[in-house]
Order: C-alpha cells, then sequence, then structure tokens
C-alpha cells in the first residue's frame, strides 16, 4: 500500500492532478502551537483536540472526524507499506513531520518511508512550501524524494522527543546532525529555541512584531505580511500570528535590545 501524507488541504486539489497512485493521507494539525502531553498516543490526541476546542472553539468530535481520522489511516497501515511525506521546510511543516515519523515507529514489520519537499523552490523562497507549484513541478519534486535510512528515523525520533519535551538543549545538539532528510535543521531548531524569551528579552517572533507595530503599522495585515517575509522560517499561519500580536499590542512596551 502506498500513503501520500500531505500537510494540510491546500495541497489536496492538486496533488490530485498529478495522477500519482496511493491513499492520500492529509495531516491537519498545527504541532508548532499548543498542548504537547501525553504519554501515549491517545493521551496526546485528546490533549491535542482539548487544545483546539479550547483555541478554536472546534468541538473534540470534530477533532477525531476531521484530524484523529487521517492520522489513523497510518496506525492501521499493512506491512510493507511505502509513505511518501510531503512538507516543507519550515518549523510548522517539520513540527507536523515529526509527529507523523512518530506515529509510523510504532507500526511493526518493514515499511519505506521518504519525504517529498519541494526540491524546485529557489534559495530565497525555501519557506514557501508547495504553494504555488504546478503539476510538473510537484512530480519533479516526488521524484528527487529521499528516502529515510535507520538512522535518520532514529534522529527523527529524537527530534520530536526533545521537541514535544521542550528539551531546546537537545533539540540544539541534535540540530547539528547533517541529513539529506532534515534540510535547514539547524535553521528550524534554532528558529524554534528563538520563540523562547531569555535573558530579559522577548522571544524572537514577539520581538519581530513589536518592531513591525513601531516601525511600520499595527494593521494586523500588514504585521502578518511583513513578520511572513522576514521569519518565514517559522511557517506561521494568521491563527499563530494573532495570538503573538495580540500579546505584543497588549503589552507594548519599550523594545529592550
Amino acid at each position: 500500500m502506498v500513503y501520500h501524507v500531505l500537510n494540510g488541504d491546500a495541497l489536496a486539489q492538486r496533488f490530485s492532478a498529478t495522477g500519482l497512485a496511493g491513499e492520500v493521507v492529509i495531516a491537519r494539525e498545527c504541532m508548532v502551537d499548543g498542548n504537547l502531553e501525553g504519554d501515549t498516543v491517545e493521551e496526546f490526541l485528546e490533549n491535542r483536540a482539548r487544545f483546539v476546542e479550547d483555541e478554536f472553539n472546534e468541538e473534540r468530535i470534530h477533532y477525531y472526524s476531521n484530524v484523529v481520522h487521517e492520522f489513523e489511516k497510518l496506525m492501521s497501515a499493512p506491512n510493507g507499506s511505502v509513505f511518501n511525506l510531503w512538507f516543507g521546510y519550515d518549523l510548522f511543516c517539520r513540527t507536523n513531520m515529526w509527529f507523523v515519523l512518530s506515529l509510523l515507529s510504532h507500526l511493526e514489520g518493514e515499511h519505506e518511508i521518504a519525504v517529498v519537499y519541494p526540491s524546485f523552490l529557489e534559495r530565497r523562497h525555501i519557506w514557501q512550501e508547495f504553494g504555488a507549484a504546478t503539476s510538473e513541478q510537484l512530480l519533479a519534486a516526488y521524484e528527487e524524494r529521499v528516502v529515510f535510512s535507520s538512522r535518520d528515523l532514529h534522529l527523527a525520533e529524537g527530534l520530536w522527543m526533545a521537541y514535544k519535551q521542550g528539551d531546546l538543549q537537545r533539540l540544539h545538539e541534535l540540530s547539528i546532525y547533517q541529513s539529506m532528510c532534515f534540510p535547514y535543521l539547524q535553521e528550524v531548531c534554532h528558529a524554534h529555541i528563538d520563540r523562547f524569551p531569555h535573558k530579559d528579552k522577548l522571544g524572537r517572533p514577539e520581538r519581530v512584531i513589536r518592531e513591525i507595530v513601531q516601525k511600520t503599522s499595527r494593521d494586523f495585515k500588514t504585521v502578518f505580511k511583513e513578520f511572513t517575509l522576514r521569519e518565514g522560517v517559522y511557517g506561521f499561519g494568521d491563527a499563530q500570528v494573532k495570538k503573538i500580536y495580540d500579546k505584543v499590542i497588549e503589552n507594548l512596551k519599550p523594545l529592550n535590545h
């Protein structure tokens, strides 16, 4: 059985135009934000359901039908399955991919796992993901997919656990590893580490948004666009940026340098 795991619904229609065979699984999550507690997959997903309910006013039953149902396709995959993970390079995508890899690590038997990145992007546009990709570009990216070795999967497990447990030192240590399965790993890990306040300085996203608000505009659409241009490495959607923006506006004080 062949599975294509897409990071969100946006890619689904254009992916179908490629004609690639296999079961499509859509990862409708945002592991870059919210509760990551839970010793088992079941506990973890229940905590995620509660977070989504509180944060976005979405009933848990909808989380289970729209999100968990997709992950269950992976958890019940037969022996010998092939998984192609279609994810971008940014932190939003990486955290979702690390979680998907953690699910696949529980499967018994032999499986092939590969990652498909938007390899057609120029270096200055790498954080744009598959947003404007043509069918031809998607097929070209698929041809350049990278198969995970056991070492890569071990690294993925370490990255997910360090991220999930908030172990920033361990995440920093793992970020130095070189792997074709994890390009731009240092940039992504350090961007996450920089999210947290340090030595009386605000976290990096807050500092950037505060600077935009103070020097450019308080209009949220303008702030979101400028933040995305400056800090595309995070891959934040408007929901993540709005949360930080609201906090910055509420607590606006002179910027610490």
